[in-house]
């Protein structure tokens, strides 16, 4: 037995050196800090990929398993339907440096021991755009059209500039909205250098070729942020997913008008967002609406534009969602009102400290008082016993505000933001007093853990 155990220990050894001895993994490195795992990727798109299944097997296996069942409840389809459809609307679509990192990221899996291929990594990557975009209009028999959907709302951000902030300059802050299941794996941030166009600092879920949540910020000086567009409905089988345009746009946005450009060139209408983009050279800031059928820009140097999952264009509203504007007790124009507020209130203020408070920010403007749930802007949905129906979130549904990132001319300027996992205002989610209140979502309990908020953050690109 113990001559078993020492040959077990000297093969593991042995692959470890072997691993680690690839050519594709030098430069690259993983830290672990704070609730969130940073990597440095760099090189060709191949090497990127590797480095980023390799260093982060452990975590992208953990979330594949666990989507692969949450969706099978959620959407009442298996995981062998979203392969299914990554390979005949996705993967045709990716140019070839992208297939090429999805390949990457799938050999450097393959490389620790985890069986999966480049089509489970394309499906990871578009899962919210099939399960909640493709798939309600596809049971609408509305492709292409306009199906009955209940698209959900992801996310709480603001960017100011100009009179607004302390120095004059751009400051940008987002927390992610999202199901906790998914939320609480969303702690990768990736500090990536590519062969071709600008460096990148972003967060990241699991296996995303871009942020996902998207909070990026790349060495042009572009900083990039959204809400998505919620009751959206419409989707174009026949455009380019939206999560490679959203990484070709971190990769090779310059300016504004870039930014624009490449994410509306072919676009499939999914994941639909009100974009906050700030350009670090001029400080100007803007808002990039982009439905399917509609999109619209407002740019400033002298203001700020919000998020809360609205949007803002009278013409998209009509044709493109079933967003009720005139609806103030909607989480999402609760959250417009009281994100006003604070904009006014700290005029000519606004700093670091004063978005990660805002991000921390408990006051529902309907119930007119502090209480941490579907209207405040840091969400914690399981305290709620309205949920957000606009959206399908029942009473206590386990989703909300999972963790926030701010940045700002300066800190982009280094490639640095701060950065807090777990709900911004402090508060721990703790998984069996959960279960324990609210029995109805125990089918969650095999992959829905606690999740506890630690510190606030700075991360840093590699010098």
């Amino acid at each position: 037995m113990k001559y078993r155990a020492g040959l077990l220990v000297l093969l593991m050894f042995l692959c470890a050196v072997r691993f680690q001895a690839d050519p594709r993994l030098i430069g690259s490195y993983r830290q672990d800090k704070n609730g969130w795992v940073f990597v440095h990727l760099q090189g060709s798109p191949n090497e990127i990929g590797f480095q980023d299944g390799y260093l982060l097997a452990p975590e992208i296996d953990d979330a594949l398993r666990a989507m692969k069942y949450y969706l099978s409840i959620g959407t009442r389809k298996d995981w062998s339907w979203y392969r299914q459809k990554a390979r005949e609307m996705f993967w045709p679509k990716l140019t070839k440096e992208y297939r090429d990192e999805i390949e990457g990221i799938a050999q450097g899996l393959r490389a620790r021991g985890k069986r999966y291929d480049a089509i489970d990594i394309t499906a990871l990557n578009g899962w919210m755009e099939l399960a909640q975009y493709y798939l309600p209009a596809l049971r609408r028999g509305t492709i292409p059209g306009t199906g009955d959907n209940k698209a959900p709302g992801h996310c709480s951000a603001f960017i100011a500039t100009g009179n607004y902030t302390a120095d004059g300059k751009i400051v940008m802050a987002h927390n992610a909205w999202v199901d906790y299941v998914a939320g609480e794996r969303w702690n990768i941030i990736e500090d990536i250098v590519p062969e071709r166009g600008y460096r990148i600092m972003m967060d990241a879920f699991p296996g995303f070729i871009d942020s996902g949540d998207d909070f990026a910020e790349n060495s042009a000086g572009l900083l990039i942020t959204e809400t998505t567009i919620a009751q959206f409905r419409g989707f174009d089988p026949k455009g380019t997913p939206e999560f490679m345009r959203a990484r070709e746009a971190e990769q090779y946005a310059k300016n504004i008008d870039d930014f624009a450009r490449i994410m509306t060139t072919d676009n499939n209408g999914a994941y639909a967002n009100d974009w906050l983009v700030g350009d670090t050279k001029t400080n100007e800031i803007a808002r990039v609406e982009v439905g399917l059928k509609h999109h619209r820009v407002w740019k400033t140097k002298n203001g700020y534009f919000v998020g809360s999952n609205f949007p803002s264009d009278p013409a998209l509203i009509r044709d493109e969602t079933g967003f009720q504007a005139n609806n103030p007790n909607s989480s999402m124009n609760a959250r417009k009102r009281r994100w006003e507020e604070l904009m006014e209130k700290y005029k000519g203020k606004i700093d670091v400290e004063n978005a990660e408070q805002f991000l921390a920010d408990r006051y529902d403007v309907v119930r007119k008082r502090d209480f941490a749930g579907a209207r405040s802007l840091c969400g914690e949905v399981e305290n709620d016993p309205d949920g957000i129906p606009q959206w399908g979130w029942t009473p206590y549904f386990p989703g909300g505000a999972v963790q926030g990132k701010v940045t700002t001319t300066g800190l982009a300027n280094k490639m640095e933001f701060w950065a807090r996992m777990g709900h911004p205002d402090g508060d721990n989610f703790i998984a069996s007093k959960f279960f324990e209140a609210h029995p109805r979502y125990k089918w969650m309990g095999k992959d829905l853990h606690n999740m506890i908020s630690f510190p606030w953050t700075l991360f840093a690109a590699k010098k």
